[in-house]
Formats: structure tokens, sequence, C-alpha cells
């Protein structure tokens, strides 16, 4: 699948605030199983954020040309992604999007704020391991969350954002795919030339998740 945003915009932070947005030179599960809590917590309500995997980063900025990934480490971290998942408690999944940027492979992680916060990840994927955290994110780093964040984390379990928030009766007659159309081709994303040969209970199923950016 494609992002609902353009991968230059993202990179150079025009639509998403640079607090929302991680990068990783390589595959670190333990880093990334931290950062994708914190992400799925969204502390501050800003939507969650985006983990780039195969772009390193120097003062919290990316740093151009990407080093990029190997073709072989694609399903390999893919999986791993599934399975990191399962680590975090309750169980959380990203949005996963192998792409290319200037000739190399990448991975963006779209770390949606969850609907099921607060969450824990394991301090270590050690087997040994048995203490977890709540991770969350300040400004642009991703950190254990001290006593206080603590209860005011478990104290929002009940205040999902609105724009998070799944609209359980919702139809797909409730889609304007038109207005949806629009925004994606205002954001330069891919999806909108892929949305229009799509099938319309798909096209829309895959468009709508441009609303909740």
């Amino acid at each position: 699948m494609n992002l609902p945003i353009n991968i230059n915009d993202l990179l150079t932070a025009r639509t998403v605030e640079w607090e929302r947005l991680e990068f990783k030179a390589g595959w670190n599960p333990e880093e990334v199983t931290h950062s994708l809590c914190a992400f799925a917590n969204d502390f501050h309500n800003l939507g969650g954020g985006y983990i780039v995997l195969g772009i390193e980063e120097k003062d919290g900025q990316p740093v151009l040309p990407p080093k990029g990934l190997r073709v072989n480490q694609i399903d390999k971290i893919q999986k791993g992604i599934l399975e990191m998942g399962h680590k975090i408690q309750p169980f959380y999944h990203p949005i996963i999007v192998p792409c290319k940027y200037k000739g190399k492979n990448i991975i963006v992680l779209w770390a949606v704020g969850g609907q099921t916060r607060p969450y824990k990840a394991p301090v270590s994927l050690s087997k040994k391991n048995r203490t977890y955290r709540y991770y969350i994110r300040k400004g642009s780093s991703t950190v254990i969350a001290k006593q206080h964040d603590e209860r005011e984390l478990i104290g929002m379990t009940s205040t999902v954002p609105f724009d998070d928030r799944i609209h359980h009766t919702s139809t797909i007659d409730a889609l304007d795919l038109g207005l949806i159309r629009s925004y994606l081709k205002q954001v330069k994303s891919d999806l909108f030339d892929e949305s229009a040969g799509m099938n319309f209970l798909r096209r829309a199923g895959r468009c709508f998740v441009s609303l909740i950016l």
C-alpha cells in the first residue's frame, strides 16, 4: 500500500512535525518496539507518528541520500514487526509501507494513536526479560514514562482523540470518494493514481485511511 501523503514531504517534515518522525539507519527490533509503543500511546494527542527504516538520523533530521535497506531484509523486517506487535500489551500493529526513495529501499511504519491505550512494551527483547514499561514521546525522543506521566497516561485511557476514534456504525455510503481523492491529489500522495483503478469497496477502504492523518 502507498502512503496517504507524499514521501518527500514526509521526510522533510512539510506535512508532519519532527517530533512525530523517527529515523533508523537499520533494523533494531528493540528500539523500534519502544518507539511503536510510544506512538501508540500518543501522549500529546498528535496522531501517532512515523518510523522510517533505512535512513540515518543526525540531530533529529534525516541524513540524505538514504543508506537504504538490502532487498533480502524487507520481508524479514515485516515479519519481525508483526512479531513485535504481539510483544506490546495490548497487541498493536502499525501500517507497514515498503517503498523506494532516491533509488534505495526503505520501510515506513505509520503508527497511529492506538484505540486501547495505554500500551506497555518489554524493556528488553531478551527471553529472560519480564519487565514491561509504558513508553511515550518527549519531543523527538522515545522515553520510559515517569511516574507522573504514567498516571496521566492511564487517565487518558477513556479519552481517545476524536480524529482517532473508530465510527463503528458508519457505512461505506458515508464516504465521499471525490473529496478523498481531492485530498490525496492536494498532498501529492501516490494513492491518488492508485485509487482511480481500484474496485469501489477496496478503493474506499484504502483511501479512507487518509482521513485519520
